[in-house]
């Protein structure tokens, strides 16, 4: 990269932080108000509704309201256009950078995960990189800009339904980034499926003629026992964790249905697999033992791990530590592999990144106190400092094709890698399930 266009990437970066601060504001407002009207997954519409205002009240945006989802939305600007035919083709060569805004709250504690943050984060990046865009007079390369909002990532997947949906096509490289209590521009999330499990058996009398009955608690509680037993087995990194939603009515009479709730957690997707098989063979012998006739039914989305790109990772740190962020270097908070997210299911369709930042308090996400730190004015000196460093990572890759390159390279040799991984799973399973 010559002198010249170091100097124009620097200068464009700290009009971004100046961009960013000018309308900190209104972002702040934007937050608050979704941050006091806590709405649940698929029904978020006051947030999705403030957030699609929010856009259209900014000058040069286009705004899709409903975009595939319900309350999911699209937001896009352009830059870069010239002539009909020369406008054609230079929509082709256009680099589409995402932002992305989740707005779902948790039952009974709110925004205790700060998916108000998150949405903040997504707007004041998106209009900061189109402040400095549409006002340099440098000749640049023709660029979109994408905000998407994202529904339902605490439960269902809304991203994966967006993508199945064909909502990620022809971008180019996502961002966004997610509230902790540090800043790290990874952290590991595990590939994630939810399961519903229902035992069917007869109801009878408990005291005057059990016999006649076929205990569906029984089922349940072997089901349970049979994965607790298994956990001898399964790899240290590997998670299963349920309840029993549904025991019973009476204990004068023989349960005639129950139902468990399980997550089943693994590092990869290539893993999940092997782990579904295990846990499936638990809930059937369960009923087979106990007579019962069983239910298994898997979650409509499943959630995959998240591929890293070392290059966007390395950038982002760069900026972030020109603002003055201190990234964790604490080994045990880097390798806890802990929670699941949609916006892994992203990473195989769409480069992306997915840091976290401390938001001015060490409260744990899902608690009320985390809650009450989402909504507190000194989150917000954190959260648009992520905004900044998110835009000027966007810029990076915008002013310097070879880094897009690299993150494509990355991209294409991280999924390979999984793919690879998958067969190798799968193939060695069956040969461990069915023996020579």
């Amino acid at each position: 990269m010559c002198a010249r266009a170091e100097l124009l990437l620097l200068e464009l970066k700290q009009r971004v932080v100046c961009c960013i601060d000018e309308a900190k504001a209104k972002l702040h407002t934007l937050s608050q108000d979704i941050w006091s009207c806590p709405e649940l997954a698929y029904e978020e519409t006051k947030s999705h509704d403030r957030l699609v205002e929010f856009f259209r009240q900014e000058e040069g945006w286009k705004v899709d309201s409903h975009f595939k989802l319900h309350t999911a939305f699209r937001a896009t600007w352009s830059c870069g256009a010239g002539g009909s035919r020369q406008q054609q083709q230079q929509q082709q060569r256009r680099l589409n950078v995402g932002f992305l805004c989740e707005y779902d709250a948790l039952p009974g504690i709110g925004h205790a995960c700060g998916h108000n943050l998150i949405a903040e984060v997504g707007a004041a990046a998106a209009l900061g990189l189109k402040a400095v865009l549409e006002n340099t007079q440098e000749e640049l390369l023709p660029v979109q800009v994408t905000v998407l909002g994202t529904p339902a990532e605490e439960d269902g997947g809304g991203k994966i339904d967006m993508i199945r949906e064909g909502a990620f096509e022809g971008l180019d490289v996502v961002f966004m980034a997610h509230p902790s209590k540090e800043d790290a521009s990874y952290l590991p999330c595990v590939a994630e499926h939810d399961v519903t499990i229902r035992y069917h058996g007869k109801a009878s009398h408990a005291s005057a003629y059990p016999w006649e009955g076929v205990n569906a608690l029984d089922a349940a509680v072997l089901c349970y026992n049979n994965l607790s037993v298994l956990r001898q087995q399964m790899k240290p990194d590997w998670r299963v964790h349920g309840i029993i939603k549904h025991g019973g009515v009476k204990p004068n009479i023989i349960p005639a249905y129950t139902e468990l709730e399980y997550y089943l957690r693994t590092p990869s997707r290539a893993e999940l697999l092997v782990l579904k098989e295990k846990a499936e063979m638990c809930f059937q012998s369960a009923a087979a033992a106990t007579g019962c006739q069983v239910e298994v039914e898997f979650a409509r989305n499943k959630f995959d791990n998240m591929l890293r790109i070392a290059a966007l990772e390395e950038l982002y740190e760069r900026n972030g530590k020109a603002l003055g962020m201190d990234f964790t270097t604490d080994e045990d908070v880097l390798k806890n592999e802990s929670g699941s997210t949609d916006f892994g299911n992203v990473t195989f369709v769409v480069p992306g990144i997915h840091p976290y930042f401390y938001i001015g308090s060490n409260a744990l996400n899902h608690t009320e106190e985390y809650t009450v730190a989402a909504g507190d004015d000194r989150a917000q000196f954190f959260t648009l400092r992520t905004a900044k460093a998110l835009a000027m990572t966007a810029l990076d890759v915008l002013l310097q094709p070879e880094l897009l390159r690299r993150v494509k390279q990355e991209f294409t040799e991280a999924k390979l890698k999984e793919e690879r991984m998958l067969t190798g799973e799968h193939t060695e399973q069956s040969s461990r399930d069915n023996p020579l």
